[in-house]
């Protein structure tokens, strides 16, 4: 992809979910409520991509129409095929459709048949590429995985998936894995304020006593600011307890945006070099040490796209039960 900023914008379509109780959705788009003065927003999905063109962005969604992942019933369906015809709305609307490109966006909860008419439908529309929407919103990662895999194997080969809303390291991992290319997630900044950073072996909680004392950066292995900057953990524990708690989120947001980059970038290069699964059983080594501590939903999604977890030197020494081809069977 060559875009020249890579500069991506939301159309506004998760507030219908975030701002259920302030919103009134209809054919024409939607009405939000200001929860302090009462005043009305008109949002539709011309509005939608007059905005996004104006800001400028290489890559744009369509103003889609969203209910949360836990939703069941008709309004599912209600939502998936409007979701089609504001998607059409949103492509005549498009002022610069050779400059911006205009993503489409998956949608049909977890129902595998409502989501297979989303995916047929999107596919035949001539886009740039496209967006899965309507996960990450608590249902199982059993369910998540298999609706992932669903949208990749059936969205045309050779164009961009964006899976919207996934952010954790691991649902990164086995994503990637499941085809997917692209995501967005407020994780990096979010842990950040909660006073957590981001690690290969997992996570730090600097607001614990035992990094009062710890002078170490929070990652040797990182070349962030905040990490090659001097701020020891020490430091950071101080700075999240005291009055500097905005200084010491901003230095581990720094961090945590400059781990999830490497990620992606190391994922990105082992796909290149052909040494992916190598890739992925080094990150569940450092995340997990024990092997029979692997989620097994993780397990499964990996196994169903013929990454094996284990090498044959881990098969001997884990304590886990192996089949024949040499995947951990995880009870």
């Amino acid at each position: 992809m060559h875009w020249p900023h890579a500069l991506l914008t939301d159309s506004g379509g998760f507030q219908m979910v975030s701002l259920s109780k302030l919103c009134n959705i209809d054919e024409g788009g939607v009405t939000f409520t200001s929860p302090y003065d009462g005043t009305e927003l008109r949002l539709t999905p011309e509005e939608s991509i007059r905005i996004q063109n104006g800001i400028g962005a290489d890559i744009m969604m369509q103003l889609d129409d969203v209910v949360h992942s836990s939703t069941t019933g008709p309004r599912v369906k209600e939502a998936m095929e409007r979701s089609i015809r504001w998607l059409d709305r949103c492509l005549a609307a498009n002022a610069r459709p050779t400059q911006q490109c205009l993503f489409p966006i998956v949608q049909g909860g977890l129902d595998s048949d409502l989501r297979i008419q989303s995916l047929d439908a999107l596919a035949s529309r001539d886009v740039a590429g496209f967006a899965i929407g309507g996960l990450s919103g608590g249902e199982a990662k059993s369910t998540f995985w298999r609706i992932v895999k669903l949208c990749t194997e059936r969205l045309p080969a050779g164009k961009p998936r964006y899976l919207m809303g996934v952010g954790l390291p691991l649902d990164l991992v086995v994503c990637v894995a499941l085809g997917v290319d692209m995501f967005d997630c407020v994780l990096p900044t979010r842990t950040a304020r909660f006073g957590v950073a981001l690690v290969p072996e997992g996570q730090l909680q600097l607001k614990k006593r035992q990094f009062e004392t710890d002078l170490r950066p929070i990652d040797d292995r990182c070349s962030c600011p905040c990490c090659t900057g001097g701020y020891s953990r020490a430091y950071l524990a101080t700075l999240l307890k005291e009055d500097g708690v905005t200084l010491g989120c901003s230095l581990l947001t720094a961090h945590n945006v400059a781990y999830m980059l490497n990620l992606m970038s190391e994922m990105r290069q082992s796909l290149v070099d052909g040494k992916f699964s190598e890739f992925v059983r080094h990150f569940f080594r450092l995340q997990y040490p024990n092997p029979t501590d692997y989620p097994e939903w993780a397990v499964e999604a990996l196994k169903s796209v013929g990454v094996s977890l284990l090498s044959g030197e881990d098969v001997k020494k884990s304590s886990c039960n192996v089949d024949g081809s040499g995947d951990v069977e995880v009870k």
